[in-house]
Order: structure tokens, then C-alpha cells, then sequence
């Protein structure tokens, strides 16, 4: 099972450019709104695009979603770690609650 992180811990992380944030919904969702400097990366394309996207197997991953009953971010995670990626955890809450406590979000729209 992937480790978790809290929304303060992520917001840290992301203000100490300290993790590589991956959103798992991908297309649209991420075009309309992602967190600030998030990769797209769904699990059809983790097996040919992960090496491309996140080169480095050892650096700090957060992958999430829309909200805890999502599943996306999970199954990206789990797939990671299965490729041999060591620090892949995952906000469980996703963006509606990143969204929700009215921290910044960036949009490609």
C-alpha cells in the first residue's frame, strides 16, 4: 500500500520544489486546473511515458486525483512503485480538497 501525505506536508514540499507532483486524472481535468507544477500522467500511458516524465526513480512522488473515492492516484502509485520507483506516496484528499482550503491551482486552459 502507498504511503500517504497530508495536504501541509505536500504544500511544503511543493513551496521546497523538494517533490515531483503527478496528477492521475490526466486530460481535461488536468488542462482545467492541476496543482502547481504537477505532471500529467494516467496509468494507461505509467508503463511508456513514466522514464519520460520522471526520470529520476529515486526522487519524491505525490500522485493524486480528485478526492479520496477516486481511485486513479492509487493505481499510478502502485504502478510506479512496481517499476521500480522508491519514494512514491499519494494525497489521498486530491485536488477538491487542495482546492477546498483555498490553495493556489494552475490551469493550461
Amino acid at each position: 500500500m502507498t504511503a500517504l501525505i497530508t495536504r501541509d506536508e505536500l504544500k511544503a514540499a511543493i513551496d521546497a520544489k523538494t517533490v515531483t507532483v503527478v496528477d492521475a486524472l490526466g486530460g481535461e481535468y488536468y488542462a482545467k486546473q492541476h496543482l502547481p507544477g504537477a505532471v500529467s500522467l494516467v496509468l494507461a500511458d505509467v508503463d511508456a511515458h513514466a522514464a519520460t516524465v520522471l526520470p529520476d526513480r529515486g526522487a519524491a512522488i505525490v500522485t493524486y486525483c480528485s478526492n479520496p473515492a477516486c481511485p486513479n492516484s492509487g493505481q499510478v502509485a502502485d504502478r510506479l512503485t512496481a517499476l521500480g520507483y522508491t519514494d512514491v506516496r499519494k494525497y489521498r484528499e486530491g485536488i477538491e480538497d487542495w482546492a477546498g482550503a483555498g490553495l493556489p491551482l494552475e490551469s493550461q486552459v
